[in-house]
């Protein structure tokens, strides 16, 4: 183990902020050039073809319900995979459930397609969305339910996702999922994130999409120049004792969510297609939920992006006319244009995080002394890393040590003097051979992108 002490002149004369390497802009590298409008727009035109995609409705109709959707879904992904050679194991994750609004035994469906990483497979990106949809009567499985923006626009985004990343190879595994059962009490997301604990996956980040396909609300507002992002901040596997650790020594506010969310707000700085990322600092929106939640609650990374206005007046409603307003989630109130620039945003970011390497667990020591012991574990595939700080009253990273001239790879503990650990957050990025920088992981209680031991330890 070798130490550095970053004094105060080395301090002053560190590299300034800078989002993610030059190679996650490189335009020369475009992962999502191939993103298309409007195959977007005629494969929601599809979804909303069968009708009902309601969870309840019929799994065997070949041409109605959810199980035709899932069907074609699943077709897709195929279709995908005969383009890049058969590089996508694509399959249905299914489970037979029940319990609140699924009042008998129903099989909870998923389409899944899984692009195994070359170095690291057991490392997985998810990008997900659920496919199914609804009425103004959540238990109504027969009625017209077209569930256009929410969520056959998640659900395109997936699968054109799937289409253009499939294209490259990459270290770790990307896995694209058509989720069943989200409106019904978010079934399909659980069902994937038990799957992805069968499976010992190490989940990086898990981009849950849900209605992502418009750009005007029910108010007449219209924003195309923003997607939300919410991440929760104290994570949701924290037990009480570490919930006291970070009263004490921070964390309240660094969740590997939040974390995710930064970079995807940085990474989005430098879209060409002008999209922002809105930080949304909730896990969802008010008194509702989506199918991230399963994986926070299982302490996987996972955040959910959504539009920046919603349309209440096109979503959970049957399709009907009052006062002469329109009601029902049809697909003439969606803007595909917006929808394209949510799915590149998707793109890029998957795109750099199958690159990257994990995040690593970080830890800070600062208490009763004028420096700061900064120490982490090192990580599989990282060449380098850079450490970072920021004030505890700041929303985002705005320093970093960039030890590029180092053999940082065997570096795990740097001394970081004169700074007062009271007054900073620090954390540390990993750095893979193409120079893909990871997200940030705090070094506060709870910070790391692991789910937590039982013990809370970490």
């Amino acid at each position: 183990m070798r130490t550095f002490i970053f004094t105060a002149t080395l301090i002053a004369a560190a590299t300034p902020f800078a989002a993610t390497p030059a190679t996650a802009h490189d335009p020369v590298r475009n992962p999502a050039a191939p993103i298309s409008a409007e195959r977007l727009q005629d494969d929601v035109e599809t979804m909303v073809s069968f009708g009902t995609r309601h969870t309840l409705s019929s799994l065997d109709d070949p041409e109605r319900g959810i199980g035709a959707a899932l069907d074609w879904g699943r077709a897709e992904f195929e279709e995908a995979s005969a383009a890049c050679g058969g590089c996508l194991d694509v399959s249905f994750v299914e489970r037979e459930m029940e319990g609140r609004r699924i009042p008998e035994p129903v099989l909870i469906r998923n389409a899944i397609a899984i692009q195994r990483g070359t170095e690291r497979p057991d490392e997985v990106v998810i990008i997900q969305g659920h496919i199914d949809s609804r009425a103004s009567d959540v238990m109504d499985a027969t009625s017209e339910a077209p569930g256009a923006n929410d969520n056959a626009s998640g659900s395109a985004l997936v699968l054109e996702a799937a289409r253009a990343l499939s294209q490259n190879e990459y270290p770790t595994t990307i896995v694209y999922a058509l989720l069943m059962g989200e409106e019904q009490g978010l079934y399909g997301g659980n069902l994937l994130a038990d799957y992805a604990m069968e499976q010992g996956w190490t989940v990086k980040a898990v981009l849950n999409n849900d209605v992502v396909g418009g750009s005007c609300g029910s108010d007449g507002v219209c924003d195309a120049q923003h997607v939300r992002v919410f991440s929760e901040g104290v994570r949701a596997d924290a037990d009480e004792e570490l919930r006291g650790r970070m009263r004490s020594l921070g964390g309240s506010n660094d969740s590997p969510s939040r974390n995710l969310s930064r970079f995807l707000d940085q990474l989005a700085d430098g879209e060409p297609t002008g999209l922002d990322v809105r930080q949304t600092w909730r896990s969802d929106r008010m008194g509702r939920g989506g199918d991230h939640l399963p994986f926070l609650d299982r302490g996987f990374p996972a955040v959910r992006l959504s539009v920046a206005i919603e349309d209440y007046e096109h979503q959970h409603q049957d399709l009907r006319v009052e006062d002469g307003t329109r009601f029902g989630d049809t697909i003439d109130e969606m803007d595909f244009n917006y929808l394209a620039d949510v799915t590149r945003l998707n793109v890029r970011a998957a795109d750099l995080l199958a690159r990257t390497p994990m995040p690593p667990v970080v830890q800070a020591d600062g208490i009763v002394r004028p420096d700061v012991l900064l120490q982490w574990e090192p990580v599989a595939g990282a060449v380098r890393y850079n450490v970072w700080r920021r004030r505890t009253d700041d929303r985002d990273w705005s320093w970093r040590a960039d030890l590029r001239d180092d053999p940082a790879a065997d570096i795990n503990s740097l001394v970081l003097a004169p700074d007062r650990g009271d007054d900073w957050i620090f954390g540390v990025s990993s750095i893979g051979a193409d120079g893909a920088e990871s997200p940030v992981s705090s070094a506060v209680p709870g910070g790391q992108f692991y789910p937590l031991p039982v013990d809370s330890e970490g």
